[in-house]
C-alpha cells in the first residue's frame, strides 16, 4: 500500500522529533546509582549568627515599695492603679485621731515641764541668795541646783516626745517618694494598717516604665559566652508578631540551683518608649554571642550523617552527642566529619567547624570549597538484620 506524500511528511516529522528527543536524552547527565541513593547539597557561603535562648520576666528598673511607719485606719485614698504620681504627692491618709491625741498629750507635758523648770529656776536663785547670807547650808544649795538641772532635762524629754508624736502624725499622710506609675495598691478605705513589727507595703510604684529590664535565667553551659553589651532580641505573647531589642546589662554572680540545674540571672536592658511592655510579661530572649559574615556553611544534618558501612566499621570517626563536634586534645577548634561521593562511595572528610545557629554550621578549615557536594542523607532504607532461630512448633 502506498503512503500519500502528506502522510509521509507527518511520519517523517514524528520520526525526526523522536530522534531529537532521543539525542537530547542521551546528552543529558545521568545520575549514577550512588547519586540516586544519597541526597546531597552544595556548600554555600552566607552570614550566620549564634545565639543562646532563655525565658525571662519583664520588670521595671526601679520598683519602689511604699509602706507606713505608723498604724491606723485608712481614711482617704488619693491614688489608684496606673496613676502617674509625682515625688511628694499624697497617696493615702490614715485616721489621725489617735495620733493627734498623743501629740496634744505630749504638748501638755511640755507645758508642765516648762512650769516645773520655771519653779526650779526661782528656787535655785532664792537658795543661792540665802546661801550668800549663810541662811542655808551648802547641801541645800546643791539640792536646788540639782532640781534645776532635772527640770531642764524633763523639759527636753517632753519636747522630744512631742517631736516624735508630731512626726508620727505627719506619717499618717503617705506620700510618694519617687515620680512614677502606681502598679500595685494593696489597701482600701476602712482597712486597718498595722505597723507594729514592720512597715506594711501599701503601694508599689515603678519609677520609669520607658526603661525596663528582663530578668532571665541562663544555664551554666551558656552563661560563659554571655558578656555585658551583647545584643539581644525577645518576643512577648502579647505581641507575637513583633520583635523587641535590648542589650545585656549585667550577668549576676549569684547562682540558683533547682533539681541539680545551676542557672544565673542575666539582666537585659530594654527601651520601652511606647510603654506597651508591661511588668510581669514573659519574654522569650535570644542573646547573640557570635556572628560571621560570608562564612562557608554546612548543614548540621550533613555533620550528623553516617553511612551504614561506616557505622559497622571499628575505625569509624569518633563523634559526640551533638553530631561529631568533639574537640582535639591540642586544638581548641571543634572538629566534624562530613561525607562526599568519590567513585560512587561515601568518603569521610574531617573539617574544623565554628559557630552554629542549630541549622547551619561554619566551616573553618578542611579540603572543601564553595559548591562542593556533600551527603545529607541515605535514601536507601537500612537492611533488616535477620533474626535468631524461630521457635519450633510442636
Amino acid at each position: 500500500m502506498k503512503i500519500a506524500w502528506p502522510q509521509k511528511k507527518i511520519l517523517l516529522g514524528v520520526l525526526l522529533l523522536m530522534g531529537m528527543i532521543l539525542i537530547i536524552w542521551w546528552m543529558l547527565p545521568k545520575k549514577t546509582a550512588a547519586q540516586d541513593r544519597y541526597a546531597t547539597v552544595a556548600l554555600e557561603r552566607g552570614d550566620i549568627t549564634q545565639a543562646v535562648a532563655a525565658n525571662g520576666t519583664l520588670n521595671p528598673v526601679v520598683l519602689v515599695s511604699v509602706g507606713s511607719q505608723v498604724s491606723g485606719i485608712v481614711k482617704k485614698l488619693h491614688a489608684d492603679f496606673n496613676d502617674h504620681v509625682q515625688a511628694g504627692q499624697v497617696l493615702l491618709e490614715l485616721d489621725p485621731s489617735l495620733l493627734q491625741a498623743q501629740l496634744r498629750q505630749s504638748e501638755a507635758n511640755v507645758a508642765s515641764a516648762q512650769a516645773s523648770l520655771q519653779l526650779a529656776q526661782a528656787n535655785e536663785a532664792r537658795t543661792r541668795d540665802l546661801y550668800a547670807k549663810e541662811y542655808v547650808t551648802h547641801q541645800e544649795l546643791e539640792q536646788s541646783v540639782q532640781a534645776l538641772e532635772s527640770a531642764k532635762a524633763q523639759l527636753e524629754l517632753a519636747k522630744a516626745q512631742a517631736t516624735r508624736d508630731r512626726t508620727n502624725l505627719n506619717y499618717s499622710v503617705i506620700r510618694s517618694p519617687v515620680s512614677g506609675v502606681v502598679v500595685s495598691r494593696v489597701v482600701d478605705v476602712g482597712q486597718t494598717v498595722a505597723a507594729s513589727f514592720q512597715a506594711p507595703t501599701l503601694f508599689t510604684i515603678a519609677q520609669d516604665l520607658a526603661h525596663m529590664q528582663i530578668d532571665s535565667s541562663y544555664a551554666e553551659a551558656d552563661v560563659g559566652n554571655i558578656k555585658v553589651g551583647q545584643q539581644a532580641t525577645f518576643r512577648v505573647d502579647a505581641f507575637p508578631n513583633k520583635t523587641f531589642h535590648g542589650a545585656v546589662r549585667q550577668v549576676r554572680l549569684n547562682p540558683t540551683t533547682q533539681q541539680n540545674v545551676v542557672t544565673y540571672d542575666v539582666v537585659v536592658a530594654v527601651d520601652n518608649p511606647e510603654k506597651i511592655l508591661m511588668p510581669g510579661m514573659t519574654a522569650y530572649v535570644s542573646i547573640t554571642i557570635a556572628q560571621r559574615k560570608d562564612a562557608l556553611l554546612v548543614p548540621n544534618a550533613a555533620l550528623r550523617f553516617r553511612p551504614a558501612e561506616a557505622a559497622s566499621r571499628a575505625d569509624k570517626p569518633r563523634s559526640d552527642a551533638k553530631g561529631d563536634h568533639g574537640k582535639d586534645k591540642n586544638d581548641a577548634a571543634a572538629m566534624g566529619t562530613i561525607y562526599v561521593l568519590e567513585n560512587g562511595q561515601p568518603k569521610p572528610l574531617r573539617v574544623a567547624v565554628g559557630i552554629t545557629d542549630n541549622r547551619m554550621t561554619e566551616v573553618l578549615g578542611g579540603d572543601l570549597k564553595e559548591g562542593a557536594q556533600i551527603i545529607m542523607a541515605d535514601r536507601q532504607p537500612p537492611e533488616k538484620k535477620s533474626g535468631g532461630p524461630g521457635m519450633r512448633l510442636f
